[in-house]
């Protein structure tokens, strides 16, 4: 047996507990997906985020990346928040961070890691922004979580600096951003509290006007 054997065992056994619960489950997904959530978390494989959150298949819109970054320039994680905002019609945005966060981490440290410094140069930025807070905090652990959570907020500011999300917004729709972090130790999910559900919380320069083509 490969040791890769066994995921395909289990899948099996997935799949039929999945119908013996539910026997048209597989049919109903093969017609659509219509999920409310998009989920933008980390890329850990301690955070899965359907499981984390109680949702079937089909019920949760996911994107994952190292450290649960919104960049301007990744193209992946927008094509996924267009699909997900003007495809799906989601309603809710959630910025998933989890304390911990190797990633977080990583952006914490001086020594060279290689190709992804380049991919959390945004949170050392977080962190040079919050330095003289994140300096009080002694305990080191308890000032890498607090990055983690700075970072989140952060990500969700980027979501709503977005053309994607304020043309959403422009155009009537039901859409709200969150920022969220998970406890690994416990299983549970914390709300950061930085809810936004319009443009109005940006700085001006951040509030951008519809260009009358895509209205």
């Amino acid at each position: 047996m490969t040791d890769i054997e066994p995921l395909f065992e289990s899948n099996r056994a997935w799949a039929m507990s999945k119908l013996r619960a539910d026997p048209g489950f597989f049919d109903r997904l093969t017609h659509q997906q219509n999920p409310a959530y998009l989920w933008i978390g980390c890329a850990d494989s301690r955070v899965p985020a359907n499981e984390i959150v109680g949702l079937d298949p089909g019920e949760l819109f996911v994107h994952r990346n190292v450290a649960n970054l919104v960049h301007p320039a990744d193209m992946n994680c927008l094509a996924v928040l267009q699909y997900a905002i003007e495809f799906l019609q989601v309603k809710h945005v959630i910025v998933t961070g989890h304390y911990g966060c190797g990633g977080v981490r990583a952006a914490m440290q001086p020594q060279q890691l290689g190709l992804i410094d380049h991919w959390l140069r945004p949170i050392r930025d977080v962190y040079e922004k919050n330095h003289a807070e994140l300096a009080d905090i002694i305990d080191e652990y308890k000032r890498l979580n607090a990055l983690c959570e700075m970072n989140v907020r952060e990500q969700v500011l980027n979501l709503a600096k977005t053309t994607i999300v304020q043309n959403a917004w422009h155009r009537g729709q039901e859409l709200s951003l969150h920022g969220w972090v998970y406890g690994i130790s416990n299983g549970l999910i914390r709300d950061l509290g930085v809810t936004i559900s319009n443009p109005q919380t940006l700085a001006g320069i951040f509030r951008t006007e519809l260009n009358p083509e895509q209205g």
